[in-house]
């Protein structure tokens, strides 16, 4: 960018020349089978992932491949099967890169080297069941790439309400800046915590649930329903863009 600027100023370029420079300079196309934002990461502080459910496995392993060359930053790779994570692994080699497969969310993040930085904040991550650990951790990958630390608190939703109050306070004590709240069935869970804290809240409905709560819809229309202040809501299971929700108030904040 430095370098299409200088040319810029020096009269080698004239305006639209250094805007088409630019704009082919941020993305990266793969065989016509995707293009890549690689400038998201300067834009917002957090990389471009690919969602793998629903890909063919060849257009797949093209996109890591091709931009695991171009790039040094941290892959992220969501919704992944372990049956494809263990084929990725063949194809790209076990001993080629660092790689750290979350099985309970169905993500990988592949590194070609450890980063080890300080926290820059905290991010508290609630479940109202079990079931809902998957979508939790989910999230919970994603603030931890983004540069934050999670502190969980897992099954504690509002069949037995007693356990939420000691969890809540000790992540105020912490110092949490936000709170993500995975919820199915009723969805009431973000709802009570919203209730309780003085930072954002957000409610990402599972589709934990049975009956008319079977899907998630039940839980979504809840959470958007909402009586307590500071809630924002994601889609069903969207852990991932809780996670990135969660760094984007982060990033404005510090």
């Amino acid at each position: 960018m430095k370098d299409i600027l200088e040319r810029l100023v020096r009269g080698e370029l004239d305006i639209e020349e250094a805007e088409k420079i630019l704009k082919s300079d941020a993305i990266l196309e793969f065989d016509d089978v995707a293009k890549f934002d690689i400038k998201r990461n300067d834009r917002t502080g957090f990389p471009e992932a690919i969602f793998a459910q629903s890909k063919d496995y060849d257009d797949l392993i093209l996109i890591i491949e091709k931009y695991l060359e171009a790039n040094d930053e941290d892959l992220i790779i969501t919704k992944l099967s372990d049956e494809r994570y263990e084929k990725i692994l063949n194809d790209l080699g076990r001993d080629s890169f660092i790689y750290d497969y979350n099985k309970r969310a169905q993500i990988l993040v592949i590194r070609k080297e450890v980063r080890k930085n300080d926290p820059i904040a905290k991010i508290g991550i609630i479940t109202a069941g079990t079931s809902d650990i998957n979508i939790a951790e989910e999230a919970k990958v994603i603030v931890e790439e983004g540069g934050c630390e999670a502190i969980t608190s897992y099954d504690i939703g509002v069949a037995g309400i007693h356990r939420l109050f000691p969890q809540i306070a000790y992540m105020v004590r912490e110092g949490v800046k936000v709170f993500i709240v995975c919820a199915g069935m009723e969805g009431a869970l973000p709802s009570v915590v919203a209730g309780l804290v003085d930072v954002p809240v957000i409610g990402v409905p599972t589709s934990v649930g049975y009956g008319v709560g079977e899907g998630g819809r039940v839980a979504l229309d809840a959470m958007l329903q909402s009586c307590a202040p500071g809630i924002a809501v994601v889609n069903i299971d969207n852990g991932f863009g809780a996670g990135v929700f969660a760094l984007t108030i982060i990033n404005g904040i510090i």
